[in-house]
């Protein structure tokens, strides 16, 4: 188990960029697949990316392919989302979570959920 929690969300203007970190603590975290979810307005919670426990094999929904970026520092118990050439449609609420297997790209494989950070984008 692990215990997340979201930070470096704010509004920025499109074509922007943001950094959000994710701050876990836990012993076995470097053992951990983490993923980034994201929730908009009237819609449920949809995926992002996530990253392998040793940051060897990356995953990102097609829709930020080639903009964001997920890494991770396993020295410092945070998993990161940069995210570039921001858009209107990017504004959500961000959730990090640690994968408890499963598919990757599904809810329903992750667990220890963090509180969110709001990402806002003007257009």
């Amino acid at each position: 188990q692990v215990q997340t929690v979201e930070t470096g969300g704010g509004s920025v203007p499109a074509g922007g960029s943001l950094r959000l970190s994710c701050a876990a603590s836990g012993r076995s975290f470097s053992t951990y697949t983490m993923g980034w979810f994201r929730r908009a307005p009237g819609t449920e919670r949809d995926f992002v990316a996530a990253i392998t426990y040793t940051g060897d094999r990356l995953y990102y929904a097609d829709s930020v392919q080639g903009r964001f970026i997920i890494s991770r520092d396993n020295a410092k118990n945070t998993v990161y989302l940069q995210m570039n050439s921001l858009k209107p449609e990017d504004t959500a609420i961000y959730y990090c979570a640690r994968h408890v297997g499963g598919n990757l790209y599904a809810i329903g494989a992750y667990g220890d959920w963090g509180q969110g950070t709001q990402v806002t984008v003007s257009s």
